[in-house]
């Protein structure tokens, strides 16, 4: 993304002076502090662009400084520069000969080193090569406010002053408090990036794992049945080619079936209001698809699941749903959520034909009761397969719930 640059004119009245004019004078102090903070706390709540974010906090910290320009940057991936993500108030030279520049540079590179705001003449503390750029500007003095998180800087505010006098001590406050809440959101922004990362490649592993377990599987027995098709053409062998034949066509209508399966699957995604929502909208679906009663009971007080966790039950369930749909003959199918003895246990039941003996091998080779599993082993649990006494199946999926604070960390 490239530096924003905001000329100082566009920015407006200073808020101390809106408060001093309506604050009663012992109280006048303190209420910038309460409203830029209230202001985080809701940004932070938000859905709102990070870089946003930070440029709407560096147009406040300007405004409530007096400050003569602004500018913030952040860490870069290596972790060996500062990249500017905006300012106000400088020069687009200056912009431009500043927007990476190395983590130990000057003021900013003191500030990340002692984890604490610095201050100094912009003649002493910046590269030689645009001190004369700050000089036009008519800066005298700039602050280097590090953007802190558990130990680790984000980032850096820079307030470029045009004369000597420190900043007053509840402006300094302010700033602290800045820094701390956007230090906190540029680290959850990191974690947000790297779980979506992780989160894809699960994904992937998964839909490599499941194409190698069904639709692999069948292509390459397609593809021998092949082999002994040609053979039998060459031997002039009709009742042989005809038997091939029909076994090639046979693999690639059930190769074709198992990819629109897969294509379906993977399009369907888990309602972002949580698992138990979803299941209930998954029932409804494959009450239609199946043309059965398709039911949903949630028998637990409190489903409390990692995103993760979620998704690994939301694609068992599923993949149960698929194989009863297609091969069950089931009129009607309970799925439950239950939470017993600090163990969730979901069941899949149906009253349709039942798996016996070789059924039950062929549906681990064809429908992913492999994939399931491994699922099942992510979740720390253990995935069995039953043939009910009534007729039908029930797949169950046993796992260990763990406490809130565990799913919050």
């Amino acid at each position: 993304m490239e530096a924003q640059h905001i000329p100082l004119s566009a920015i407006g009245r200073n808020p101390r002076d809106e408060v001093a004019d309506a604050a009663p004078a012992h109280g006048g102090d303190r209420l910038p502090v309460i409203e830029v903070l209230a202001e985080i706390a809701s940004s932070m709540s938000s859905d709102a662009n990070t870089e946003q974010m930070l440029m709407r906090f560096l147009e406040i910290m300007v405004r409530i400084s007096n400050a003569k320009a602004g500018a913030v940057r952040v860490l870069t991936a290596d972790g060996a520069h500062m990249r500017m993500v905006g300012s106000i108030g400088l020069s687009p030279a200056l912009v431009e000969k500043e927007r990476y520049v190395p983590l130990e540079c000057g003021i900013c590179g003191k500030a990340t080193l002692t984890h604490a705001t610095q201050n100094d003449s912009v003649m002493e503390v910046c590269q030689k090569q645009v001190r004369h750029i700050y000089f036009a500007q008519r800066c005298h003095t700039v602050y280097a406010v590090p953007l802190r998180h558990k130990g680790k800087v984000m980032g850096v505010y820079n307030m470029f002053m045009d004369n000597p006098e420190p900043l007053p001590e509840d402006i300094r406050y302010l700033f602290n408090s800045i820094s701390e809440h956007l230090g906190m959101a540029l680290e959850n922004s990191r974690l947000t990036r790297e779980n979506m990362r992780i989160s894809l490649m699960n994904e992937r592993t998964m839909l490599a794992n499941q194409i190698h377990d069904s639709l692999a599987q069948t292509l390459a027995y397609a593809k021998m049945r092949l082999s002994v098709l040609n053979e039998a053409f060459a031997d002039d062998d009709r009742e042989r080619a005809n038997r091939y034949l029909g076994e090639v066509e046979e693999a690639v209508d059930m190769a074709y079936s198992e990819l629109r399966n897969l294509i379906t699957q993977f399009r369907d995604r888990i309602d972002p209001r949580g698992l138990v929502p979803a299941l209930q909208e998954m029932a409804e679906s494959f009450s239609k698809k199946a043309n059965a009663d398709v039911d949903f009971l949630n028998v637990a007080q409190d489903v409390v699941l990692t995103p993760e966790e979620e998704i690994q039950v939301f694609h068992i369930i599923q993949e149960s749903l698929y194989n009863i749909c297609k091969h069950a003959r089931a009129r009607h199918v309970v799925v439950t959520l239950d939470l017993h003895e600090n163990e969730y246990v979901v069941n899949v039941a149906d009253d349709g034909v039942g798996l016996l003996g070789s059924a039950l091998s062929n549906m681990g080779k064809s429908f992913g009761l492999t994939i399931m599993r491994e699922r099942a082993a992510k979740l720390g649990g253990r995935l069995t397969i039953e043939s009910r006494p009534a007729g039908g199946t029930i797949v169950r999926l046993s796992f260990p719930a763990r406490s809130g604070l565990e799913v919050q960390s």
